[in-house]
């Protein structure tokens, strides 16, 4: 039978879906520890987690005590999608809530660091319902865990982040699959477009834009 090459339909990419602004100050907004119970506390800590490290749930579920260097400012993140091993940095807010957590939560270096009320592990289930629960009691409709690497990936790049290290990060094997986050938040690109624009700062050109749509609008 002759060779014959079959051309794939190519699927349309929308753009992912992301927390706001406005949503995160609710969800990051830290509870009252004398007043609330421990699974508030550690959701809280774990959306401060996802927003702070992109990891998906399968990752954060395996995540052990012991996995957090506090001495140099790392996280070994052992069970990941493509079974490599990597270390990310630990951030500096990051890494004060996990103290403070772990002063709450006590336990040893192969203890898991997300536990439930019993010092259980936390399955993936348990851990994805535990974040609906506890973003729909802050009144934030969006409930998803993997919002939270979508979220994370647009502020990197929105804040000047480069794509290579998201890559590391996010621990994806390809960089293609990193160059969809830069393409997918086109509305999102606006943000203080002219501002860094090439044409709208160049030289004597700086502020004739601007000028003459004032005069138009008149």
């Amino acid at each position: 039978m002759p060779k014959f090459k079959v051309r794939l339909i190519r699927q349309e990419k929308k753009v992912k879906n992301t927390y706001t602004d406005a949503e995160l100050k609710i969800l990051l907004a830290k509870p009252d520890v004398k007043k609330c119970d421990f699974s508030e506390y550690r959701n809280w800590v774990i959306s401060n987690y996802l927003l702070g490290t992109g990891n998906r749930l399968g990752t954060i579920c395996e995540l052990k005590i012991g996995d957090i260097d506090f001495q140099n400012h790392e996280i070994l993140l052992k069970k990941v999608k493509n079974r490599r091993q990597y270390v990310i940095p630990l951030s500096l807010r990051l890494e004060k809530i996990l103290l403070d957590y772990l002063l709450y939560r006590k336990g040893e270096p192969d203890d898991y660091l997300f536990c439930d009320r019993y010092g259980d592990r936390l399955k993936k289930g348990a851990l994805a319902t535990a974040i609906r629960k506890y973003n729909l009691s802050r009144g934030v409709e969006k409930t998803s865990v993997h919002l939270y690497r979508h979220t994370f990936a647009k502020n990197w790049i929105l804040n000047g982040g480069d794509i290579f290290r998201l890559k590391s990060i996010l621990g994806h094997s390809s960089i293609d699959i990193v160059k969809e986050y830069a393409e997918m938040f086109g509305s999102d690109l606006k943000r203080n477009f002219d501002r860094f624009n090439p044409l709208d700062n160049f030289g004597e050109h700086r502020d004739e834009g601007r000028q003459s749509i004032k005069m138009s609008k008149k």
